[in-house]
């Protein structure tokens, strides 16, 4: 296993068993997360409402014909269940994080861990808002264990070591995702809405406030000689950012905000009506069920994190990270993140990737920092 630096032991597992479950286990991440696990010897436990569809795609990712599977349809089940049977770690993949998060979270303490990829401001901010309380309970909560977080808090962990904090952040999160033929799902549509109806967000004078979404897009140029389009969001990115500079001015962009002026003047006004919660629902309902009849290979050679640093004396300092595939870095950085916290390293408390385990996991996990 590789170490990790920064990084101390988890305490209070005496009540759970050695199983590791996966929330969502059918899906993209879920699939991969579990084959990972699986390959480095670890007992995974797939759990979702088919179990029909888990069986199958356990046989997928390697695991036995006779696998431990868990049926449950919603969060509360799910969380009933990890009351009952004390699982290790619960890997959370089903989406909607803001609402399944806290209750899944909650039901793995005492001394129960918990990893999700979640990315955006309300359930990044409400999964670390339970810090206090994971840290008497001895569990480690990890959110945005994915590409978007870990890929831009990293760099800013890295450029920052050993210096103060600094006046002001930027971090851009440009991932390159190959396109699974299929229905889109509701944990991806829920997501999509959830960011045109949050709109954007930035840090001022430390405070987060209110921001256009798709605000100030740029053209970044990376250091393969490629290049792509980013603008402003509200993303877990930003807290993370945050979080591990202490810099009171913090912006975000992603390549997922709409960057044409057009798109940009409609964003508002379908934001306001996507907040009524009949809405709300009935674009989830109907955008989860589209189905992509094509698979597409991802659109560029690698995917970046990165991030720009100023401190007050006009110091300033720029980085990247290099992953391959968006997706399959998110499976590979939830894997690295589990399997650590299941072999009983970790801190306790709440946390961003890179807070809980250092920046290094992000190496660990198959990036390539490129740092000035």
């Amino acid at each position: 296993m590789t170490e990790i630096s920064g990084t101390g032991r988890t305490t209070d597992e005496s009540r759970t068993n050695d199983e590791v479950w996966i929330v969502g286990a059918t899906g993209r991440v879920g699939r991969g997360v579990t084959a990972r696990l699986a390959a480095r010897g670890l007992t995974v436990v797939p759990v979702g409402r088919s179990r029909e569809r888990m069986v199958a795609a356990g046989a997928e990712a390697g695991l036995p014909g006779d696998t431990k599977v868990v049926v449950a349809d919603s969060a509360e089940r799910i969380a009933d269940e990890i009351m009952r049977e004390r699982p290790r770690v619960v890997v959370n993949t089903m989406g909607a994080y803001a609402a399944t998060a806290p209750v899944i979270a909650r039901a793995c303490m005492p001394g129960g861990h918990y990893v999700d990829q979640a990315n955006d401001v309300v359930a990044v901010a409400g999964l670390l808002a339970l810090h206090d309380e994971a840290v008497r309970a001895g569990s480690t909560l990890v959110t945005g264990a994915g590409f978007g977080v870990l890929a831009t808090e990293a760099v800013v962990a890295k450029l920052c070591e050993g210096r103060p904090a600094p006046h002001r952040a930027r971090v851009d999160s440009v991932a390159s995702v190959a396109v699974e033929a299929g229905v889109l799902g509701a944990a991806l549509a829920a997501s999509l809405v959830d960011t045109l109806t949050t709109g954007g967000r930035r840090y001022e004078n430390g405070r987060l406030v209110t921001s256009r979404l798709g605000a100030d897009p740029r053209r970044l140029a990376f250091p393969d000689g490629e290049s792509a389009k980013s603008a402003g969001v509200a993303s877990g990115e930003l807290i993370a950012a945050h979080a591990v500079s202490g810099a009171p001015f913090v912006t975000a962009t992603s390549a997922l905000a709409p960057t044409s002026p057009l798109m940009r003047a409609l964003l508002p006004p379908l934001g306001r009506l996507l907040s009524v919660p009949a809405l709300r629902r009935l674009a989830v309902n109907q955008l989860g069920r589209v189905r992509i009849k094509k698979a597409t290979p991802r659109p560029r050679e690698h995917s970046w994190g990165h991030a720009v640093v100023e401190w007050a004396d006009g110091t300033r300092r720029e980085g990247w990270l290099r992953a391959g595939d968006g997706m399959d870095y998110t499976a590979d950085v939830t894997a690295t993140v589990t399997e650590l916290l299941a072999r009983g390293v970790g801190i306790p408390g709440a946390w961003t990737p890179a807070a809980a385990l250092g920046p290094d996991l992000a190496t660990a996990a198959g990036g390539t920092f490129v740092l000035d």
